[in-house]
């Protein structure tokens, strides 16, 4: 299959850079051919006929590197199949659930409805304290967030998977470049 497809992540620690690396795994292991890259690394997308974009959250907010690559690219990413995706929440229940149904920042909701993304969704996270600033820290105990690694690699496996299946249908389909 010659789908070129980029996941793009923003992250500060690297459990956002290591869910993009699962999911080009996925990908590739589908025959697609994928680059992984961070946002920051990233000049053209023109080559790519579809972006999974993904970037850690803090406070309700993605990381300002991948804020500016979505508001910068959105004429692009209009044209392209897009997927979205955060990663942040720890804890055991659902990550919307611990988001209160949060999905998408609220600020860059407007971009992502004139992308028309094809899917998004919200991943568990990281708090490690080693890796943490003295302010993040701070902060971790004064919401009382959960420690650890939550990434539920088996959710994340299967987003990428739906997404694989979609690229393979619509390389099939006759004439479906884009959108």
């Amino acid at each position: 299959m010659n789908t070129q497809v980029l996941v793009a992540y923003a992250t500060k620690h690297g459990a956002t850079a290591e869910i993009a690396e699962k999911i080009g795994e996925v990908l590739r292991q589908a025959g697609i051919h994928t680059d992984v890259l961070p946002m920051n690394r990233i000049n053209n997308l023109h080559s790519y006929k579809a972006v999974i974009l993904g970037s850690a959250v803090y406070i309700g907010r993605w990381r300002k590197e991948a804020a500016k690559f979505l508001k910068a690219n959105e004429e692009v990413l209009a044209e392209q199949l897009v997927w979205l995706f955060s990663s942040g929440p720890t804890g055991k229940r659902n990550p919307v659930e611990l988001l209160k149904g949060w999905y998408f920042p609220p600020a860059l909701q407007p971009i992502a409805d004139r992308i028309q993304p094809q899917g998004i969704a919200v991943f568990h996270g990281v708090v490690d304290v080693k890796k943490s600033s003295f302010i993040e820290k701070w902060m971790i105990n004064k919401v009382k967030a959960p420690l650890g690694d939550f990434r539920d690699w088996e959710a994340i496996s299967s987003w990428a998977a739906v997404i694989a299946n979609v690229l393979i249908e619509k390389s099939r389909a006759p004439g479906t470049q884009s959108k």
